[in-house]
């Protein structure tokens, strides 16, 4: 039985008639966070690797492409991948380089989705108009980084957008057919979020009928901000019992028919400072549905 969730398989597996993996893609950007456009400290949690510390390091897209397949080649033997634009701000660029690289990756055989991680804030007209263009050749899927919708937060991440920023992208994604599936990342367990700040965050994302969502553990990793703040005993990060009562809440205030893309998340071991249950990934997710199955019988949380 699954947990009261639409689970990214279960979608891949109505929609595409199989499972898939994600190919981690770096296109060699960087971030408005980073630059100096908005700040040159990226945001408070964000590491060296600009959130994609598990992207390809080859030269070349196709390179990053089959080094990812010989990766997972171990566990997958499927020929079709979702290729990932994680690292950094994927739409931070002029937009011939943008086309350039994402050309690369949406003509090769292998990927069959283009997911792509951006900020809202940097959606112009022009960048929607290559997705637009990129959609008619392969399902695009944007990823957004949203995180949170609190404000005390909002400042203290230097997220650098506010959140009608965000729901003015939503709108223009979907008034110009740019992609076929809008994702939502939002951040479990920031410093003085109360489960109530995170749920409203959650609703945020319910209103904006976001088709996905991803729900990220907050990692504290090192030679970030971040890691700064919790050495100094700022803040304390969730234990493994307090993350679950916080995500079972958030299931029950999503609509069923939102994907969840990923119900929790393992940070690079080598940078991973706390929580340290997180590393675990499989502990995590057997804890998960154990805790689930139990409350299967008293609020009926799975589905058949």
């Amino acid at each position: 039985m699954l947990p009261y969730y639409y689970s990214l398989n279960e979608y891949l597996l109505e929609h595409f008639g199989r499972k898939m993996y994600k190919l981690a893609l770096n296109g060699g950007m960087t971030c408005p966070n980073r630059d100096g456009l908005i700040d040159t400290r990226g945001c408070i949690f964000c590491s060296q690797g600009g959130s994609g510390d598990f992207a390809g390091t080859a030269p070349s897209i196709t390179e990053q492409i089959n080094q990812g397949k010989a990766l997972l080649s171990g566990k997958y033997r499927g020929d079709e991948f979702i290729a990932y634009f994680q690292a950094y701000t994927n739409t931070y660029a002029p937009v011939d380089y943008l086309r350039r690289i994402f050309m690369e990756a949406v003509n090769n055989e292998s990927v069959r989705i283009l997911s792509i991680a951006t900020r809202p804030d940097c959606l112009s007209d022009e960048v929607c108009a290559l997705l637009c263009e990129l959609n008619m050749i392969k399902p695009v899927w944007i990823e957004l980084g949203l995180q949170t919708t609190n404000e005390n937060s909002i400042q203290y991440i230097r997220r650098g957008y506010d959140n009608s920023t965000f729901t003015e992208a939503v709108k223009r994604l979907r008034s110009m057919h740019c992609c076929d599936h809008i994702i939502a990342h939002m951040i479990v367990g920031l410093p003085k979020e109360t489960p109530e700040d995170m749920l409203a965050t959650a609703d945020f994302i319910a209103d904006n009928r976001i088709d996905g969502i991803k729900i990220q553990l907050l990692h504290v990793l090192k030679g970030t901000d971040l890691a700064s703040d919790y050495n100094r005993g700022l803040f304390s990060t969730l234990s493994l019992d307090r993350y679950i009562d916080i995500i079972e809440d958030i299931i029950r205030t999503i609509p069923p028919g939102m994907v969840v893309h990923r119900i929790t998340g393992d940070g690079p071991k080598n940078l991973l400072i706390a929580p340290m249950w997180s590393a675990d990934k499989k502990n995590v997710l057997n804890t998960m549905n154990r805790r689930f199955k139990e409350d299967n019988i008293r609020q009926g949380l799975f589905r058949k």
